[in-house]
């Protein structure tokens, strides 16, 4: 057995790794403790010391809390990724060739690092003179009869074309199969005709991606998260497999390894976000907001539930501009909340609109968030707010890794 030495955790349960070998392949014990948490006991095995991403890779033989793994060689920043024996020790049930976006090369580098069944390929992402693509897969011969996966971003209409362009492409060279991973789908608060005229371009995203060529395994499987209404998911034709996947259990881990876990309450910020969460998130006390018009101005308030001594946690699949959650913000500080704090699936925040947030450092919830957590849907958006509190990112990698070897 390795020997190792004590480690202490920060109190977001990060761990920095200690020195290993690389004869260091016996399982081995770390024991870490927080200002905030009783010390803790967790079985490990080495699965690999490093990766292209220059982070150590450890599997849990132990259930546990998530962990952010941190190499203290590495000049990257930490995301918490949630590490299981069951996603990384386990036999792998097909090897997948995973190429990615400029915009998720990241992400996917972090996807990589949960498994040993995936291996990242890539692609050249050039533009002639008159800005249309020119692009290059490479070693398109080298992946005929492979399990084939592309991690896609479509952050914006500038990028689409591009990327659907590949899409298109890949599952035509004799791949056994293939897999579209979009984390965030763009168009879905576009679901809906309020207004003859109104496009509804969820609609037209959907039907674009049910037509993508079918490859020798059969029709296009396609990732996604928290998919913004639940009737979209009967957009995609019969030519596709849509497998929606969700955040919430990476807030889940988060929130139970909070010091004050035990005076959790969740609060939806209107009927949609209820009717989309609430049965995730039904062993937490439950508020429900909604916004009432007064004149010109809408106006949110507290429709059920109590905020009062609670730290609340604000619930919801996107953000851009932040003004719901804002508001939301302000009435359940008012209503007695001791502390507010945020999550969201996508954080968008156009025109970095992300720097509405302030953190609570005076104790006072209705100047600032104690959290506002966010996953790594958004590539562009992490790079903004990495390492300022009171965000933190909570990375979808293990969750993509698990659905790839479906």
């Amino acid at each position: 057995m390795a020997a190792v030495s004590p480690v202490t955790a920060t109190t977001a349960a990060s761990l920095t790794l200690p020195q290993l070998t690389s004869s260091s392949s016996s399982p081995f014990t770390l024991n870490f403790k927080t200002d905030t948490l009783s010390s803790r006991c967790v079985r490990c095995g080495v699965r690999s010391l490093e990766n292209q991403s220059g982070h150590r890779s450890l599997d849990f033989l132990s259930s546990g809390d998530p962990i952010s793994l941190i190499n203290p060689n590495s000049s990257s920043s930490p995301i918490s990724m949630a590490a299981s024996a069951s996603e990384s020790g386990a036999k792998c049930s097909k090897r997948v060739c995973l190429f990615h976006s400029d915009e998720t090369r990241d992400l996917a580098e972090r996807i990589v690092s949960q498994s040993d069944c995936i291996e990242l390929r890539s692609i050249n992402w050039k533009k002639f003179d008159d800005g249309f693509p020119n692009l290059f897969i490479q070693n398109a011969q080298g992946i005929r009869g492979q399990h084939v996966a592309f991690l896609a971003s479509f952050s914006s209409p500038a990028v689409i074309f591009e990327q659907l362009s590949v899409i298109y492409a890949l599952p035509k060279l004799f791949v056994s199969s293939f897999t579209l991973v979009l984390p965030f789908f763009p168009t879905g608060t576009s679901e809906r005709m309020e207004d003859e005229g109104d496009v509804a371009t969820a609609f037209t995203l959907a039907r674009i991606l049910s037509n993508i060529p079918t490859s020798r395994g059969g029709p296009t499987s396609l990732v996604t998260f928290d998919i913004h209404a639940l009737q979209e998911r009967f957009y995609f034709g019969d030519t596709i497999l849509p497998c929606f996947e969700s955040g919430i259990p990476l807030l889940k881990n988060r929130l139970q390894a909070l010091p004050d876990s035990d005076n959790i309450s969740i609060a939806f910020p209107d009927d949609g976000a209820w009717k989309r969460f609430h049965k995730q998130l039904q062993h937490y006390p439950t508020i429900v907001c909604n916004k009432v018009r007064m004149g010109d101005k809408r106006i949110v308030r507290i429709k059920e539930g109590d905020a009062e001594g609670r730290h609340v946690v604000i619930v919801d699949d996107l953000v851009q501009s932040g003004g719901t959650l804002i508001e939301c913000q302000k009435v359940l500080a008012a209503h007695g909340a001791a502390k507010i704090s945020a999550y969201v699936t996508h954080g968008i925040f156009p025109k970095s609109s992300w720097k509405r947030f302030k953190l609570d450092t005076k104790g006072d919830p209705a100047e600032g968030l104690s959290y506002f957590w966010i996953t790594d849907s958004c590539g562009l958006t992490v790079k903004e707010v990495m390492n300022k509190p009171p965000f933190e990112v909570l990375s979808l990698a293990g969750t993509i890794a698990s659905a790839l070897q479906v």
